[in-house]
């Protein structure tokens, strides 16, 4: 196991994180499976388990003292978000790897010609 580089991507998706509000997803998943050889299932499970902490506390309170944090909505997406993840990692497990892979790149894919070109 090579301890510094799993900083160093903890590292790069932090300043992602922070800068872009992205990380997990987009920046964590890839890499634990193109670079480290975890399974699909393998690496959102471990992107989910180091979410647990409260690993964007000090960016969030960096926006909230900016007056960028609108707490309402964050506490319930927040509740949703917590119910949602369970449900999600009970429907996930059944699915088979390759088909796994393709629904996360098209999400991925949809998601930034959105950004690109949509509105």
């Amino acid at each position: 196991m090579n301890v510094v580089l799993y900083i160093v991507l903890g590292l790069v998706a932090g300043i992602c994180s922070g800068f872009l509000g992205l990380g997990g997803g987009v920046i964590i998943v890839p890499v634990l499976v193109y670079f480290f050889g975890l399974t699909q299932h393998q690496a959102q499970g471990t992107t989910l388990a180091l979410m647990v902490p409260p690993i964007g506390l000090l960016a969030a309170l960096k926006y909230y003292y900016e007056g960028n944090v609108n707490i309402q909505i964050a506490i319930f997406v927040c509740l949703g978000f917590f119910i949602g993840g369970l449900l999600g990692a009970y429907l996930v497990t059944p699915i088979p790897e390759a088909v796994l892979k393709k629904v996360f790149g098209l999400f991925l894919m949809g998601v930034a010609l959105k950004m690109v070109f949509g509105k």
